[in-house]
């Protein structure tokens, strides 16, 4: 029997929290979480703020947590098992716990300063949660700093892909910056991939501000994308398939009619060893295919019974793909 007094959506979110921290890479459970997400304004809000009180939970001492906890028997797991298991037992006990054990004047400072720095190894995919209750996937190879402070919430992205759920918040813009420009919101949905001669960015929700260097600059809105070239040169907005763009998210690779050249430059984001692919008409050959990122050998060995091409295999370990 439920007890009086507790929140269905509350303990909804909760429960899925826990399911997501317990397996952060499942694409088939991120997409569920997403539906849910989306079902209902109330949803988003609710794992929002559970997402804060992750941040904060890891400032508690683990005593007091299982005093307020009790008598859920808690005592044996991990630290963040064991915070997990308090989210989705009583998300009530662990709000508690933060009032007690930072005092509601150190966690309005937790959420307004903020500061780290993370890294994904090759092919690695993670899902991170902010102090603001804005959620970032990362993909395999990518390098950013958070820094929140009062007037501003500012990620520099140095490598990689990320996938920016920002929290609204009109008071302090969301910038991510790279080497070629910045991108800006109060609260949206964006995908942000850095390449090393062009920032490329798609919008999935709400709008986002593209800013290169000087004055050039785009403001896209849903199913809109834009690149900044190393000049620092803004593109005007073009229509953008964000569903295929991401489809990293899943661990797939979408092609759409697009160039062996292409293909390889978004493979060799997830090859340990390097491939190439023969200058000319080979690299012009077009492919529409659907792969996993998880076994890219998958596709190689595919290529030739989809084109006129075969794999060579070079002594240190690269493979190039060339005319049959």
């Amino acid at each position: 029997m439920k007890q009086p007094g507790t929140d269905p959506v509350r303990e909804q979110a909760a429960a899925w929290f826990a399911r997501v921290q317990d397996a952060p890479c499942d694409a088939g459970l991120r997409a569920q979480l997403h539906t849910w997400l989306e079902g209902d304004a109330r949803h988003r809000a609710e794992y929002q703020q559970l997402a804060r009180l992750w941040q904060a939970a890891d400032a508690i001492p683990r005593q007091r947590l299982e005093a307020l906890c009790q008598p859920a028997p808690l005592r044996q797991l991990p630290r963040r098992r064991f915070v997990r298991q308090a989210l989705a037992a009583s998300v009530a006990a662990v709000a508690v716990a933060v009032a007690l054990g930072l005092g509601w004047g150190g966690w309005h400072y937790q959420q307004l300063n903020h500061q780290d720095s993370v890294h994904t190894a090759f092919n690695e995919r993670r899902q991170l949660a902010l102090p603001d209750g804005s959620q970032l996937e990362l993909n395999g190879g990518t390098q950013l700093q958070v820094d929140f402070s009062s007037g501003q919430r500012h990620v520099r992205l140095s490598a990689g892909e990320v996938m920016f759920t920002v929290a609204h918040d009109s008071a302090r813009p969301f910038v991510v910056d790279t080497a070629q420009g910045s991108v800006t919101v109060t609260g949206t949905r964006f995908d942000v991939r850095l390449d090393p001669a062009s920032t490329r960015v798609a919008v999935e929700q709400g709008s986002v501000r593209v800013q290169g260097k000087g004055p050039s600059l785009a403001q896209l809105t849903a199913g809109q994308g834009s690149h900044i070239n190393a000049q620092g040169q803004v593109a005007a907005p073009y229509a953008v398939d964000t569903a295929v763009l991401t489809a990293w998210r899943q661990g797939k690779l979408v092609f759409d009619n697009a160039t062996l050249a292409e293909v390889v430059a978004e493979v060799s984001r997830y090859r340990s060893q390097p491939l190439r692919v023969a200058p000319g008409k080979v690299a012009r050959l077009r492919l529409s295919s659907t792969f996993s990122t998880d076994d890219t050998d998958a596709l190689l060995r595919a290529l030739p019974s989809i084109l006129p091409v075969a794999i060579e295999a070079h002594e240190d370990g690269s493979r190039e793909i060339i005319a049959k």
